[in-house]
C-alpha cells in the first residue's frame, strides 16, 4: 500500500517500534542511545525504523512507547523537510490527531481486542485504546466488513478497504528447495500461529498429498504437533523467506489454502494469502469466513465458474475433498510445477489483478481526497 501511495504524494513508512535490545540483536550492536533510523526505500519512500525502551507493551513501560514514536516520526519529519497531509496508522498507537491540517486515518486490518491473547496484550486496555484511537480519527477504514461492523458499533462511519496482493508478474521458476515432491503439491504460506487450524494440515498430509509450508512459525503454537508433521517425508517446511522469493514458492505449488481456525479474531480478518495465490495463479481453497465468502462472493461476478478456482470448506474432511476435486487424488500423473492448466491459471490472475495493492491504494486515496502527484 505504501510503495502504491507515492503515485499520489510522498510516503514516510513508519515500520513497528522494536526496543532498543531488539535493536542490538538485529543489527549486532548497540545504537547511540534510542535513535531512529531513516533509509530509502524506494523512489518518494523513506523508511523510519523507530525503537523503544525494553518492554514496549508491558504496563508502565508502555506509557512511554507513543511519546517517543511521536517524537521520532517529528524528528524525520523534519530531516525530511515534509508536513504530512494525511496519515494512515495500521494499529493504535496515540499518533493520531498529532498533526495540524493532516486528516487522520485509522486503518484497521485487525480485530485487536479479539487477538489480544495471540498478541499478548490485555483485552481490557485494547478497549480503551479503540475508543481513544476513535476519537482521534477523522477516518476508520476496515480491511473487511465484519471489522466495519466492529467500528460501526463503537459509532464510526466506516470505509471497507480490503488488504490486496503483489501485482501479477511473469511466471517464476521453482525454488530449487521446494523441488522432488511429488504432486500434486498443496502450499501454505503465511505466519504458522494459531490462527492456522493444524487439523487441516494434518489431514491433508494423512491422505498423502505434499505439503510445501513456507513461513515463519510462532514457537507457542503446537510445537510437539507441529515438529512431527514437518518430520513426515511428504511435508516440506521452508521458514521465513523475502518477500522477492514468495513467488518462486508458489510456482512449485499446485493448489494454495487458507486453513484459518473458526475463531473471533479470523472471523474479522481478511486472508490476504488467498488473493497472494490467485496472483501466482493457483486455485485456492479456503476455511468458511466471512473475509473468504466476500472473495467467493466478488470471484462469482467476474469469473464464469467460479467453483473451479475457490472453494470454501468447513472441516478437515471437506479440505481433502476439495483439493481432491480440484487438483486431483494424490499421487497422481497431474503437470509438472509450472506447467499448470494455463487458462486456469490466467483466470486466477485476472481475479488478481482486480485486487491489487495500486487499486486498494486508489481506494484508500480517493477516501482522503488526494490526487495523483504529478509526474517528475
Amino acid at each position: 500500500m505504501a510503495e502504491q501511495m507515492t503515485r499520489y504524494a510522498n510516503v514516510l513508512w513508519v515500520e513497528p517500534q522494536s526496543s532498543v535490545a531488539t535493536s542490538a540483536r538485529r543489527h549486532g550492536k548497540l545504537r547511540d542511545g534510542i535513535a531512529p533510523a531513516l533509509s530509502p526505500m524506494a523512489d518518494r519512500l523513506t523508511c523510519l525504523s523507530p525503537v523503544a525502551l525494553p518492554g514496549l507493551t508491558r504496563p508502565g513501560v508502555r506509557q512511554t512507547t507513543s511519546p517517543l514514536l511521536r517524537a521520532q516520526i517529528r524528528w524525520a519529519l523534519r530531516r525530511l523537510d515534509i508536513r504530512p497531509s494525511a496519515v494512515v496508522c495500521g494499529y493504535l498507537a496515540d499518533v493520531l490527531g498529532r498533526w495540524d491540517g493532516a486528516v487522520n486515518v485509522l486503518f484497521c486490518s485487525d480485530d485487536w481486542v479479539a487477538g489480544a491473547q495471540l498478541m499478548g496484550m490485555s483485552a481490557t486496555w485494547l478497549v480503551a485504546q479503540e475508543r481513544a484511537a476513535l476519537n482521534r480519527a477523522d477516518v476508520v477504514a476496515a480491511v473487511s466488513t465484519g471489522l466495519a461492523s466492529h467500528w460501526a458499533a463503537l459509532g464510526a462511519k466506516t470505509v471497507v478497504i480490503p488488504n490486496g496482493c503483489p501485482s501479477v508478474t511473469e511466471p517464476a521458476q521453482p525454488a530449487p528447495s521446494a523441488a522432488g515432491l511429488p504432486g500434486p503439491v498443496v502450499g501454505l504460506v503465511g505466519q504458522l500461529s494459531e490462527r492456522i487450524d493444524m487439523g487441516i494440515l494434518t489431514a491433508l498430509s494423512d491422505a498423502g498429498y505434499s505439503l510445501l509450508i513456507v513461513g515463519p512459525h510462532d514457537s507457542r503454537w503446537e510445537p510437539e504437533r507441529f515438529a512431527s508433521l514437518i518430520a513426515r517425508p511428504n511435508v516440506r517446511y521452508i521458514g521465513r523467506v523475502p518477500a522477492e522469493e514468495v513467488p518462486s514458492y508458489l510456482a512449485a505449488m499446485d493448489i494454495g489454502i487458507t486453513p484459518y481456525t473458526n475463531s473471533p479474531f479470523n472471523q474479522a480478518s481478511f486472508p490476504m494469502k488467498t488473493l497472494e495465490y490467485f496472483s501466482g495463479g493457483l486455485p485456492v481453497v479456503a476455511t468458511d469466513l466471512p473475509g473468504s465468502r466476500w472473495i467467493q462472493a466478488d470471484l462469482a461476478g467476474s469469473d464464469p465458474a467460479p467453483d473451479e478456482i475457490m472453494a470454501l470448506v468447513s472441516s478437515p474432511a471437506d479440505m481433502v475433498s476439495a483439493v481432491s476435486r480440484m487438483v486431483g487424488a494424490p499421487g497422481g500423473a497431474g503437470p509438472a510445477p509450472g506447467q499448470r492448466d494455463p487458462k486456469r491459471s490466467a483466470r486466477c490472475q485476472a481475479f488478481a489483478t482486480r485486487h491489487s495493492w495500486a487499486t486498494r491504494a486508489d481506494t484508500l486515496a480517493a477516501t482522503i481526497g488526494l490526487s495523483p502527484a504529478p509526474a517528475s
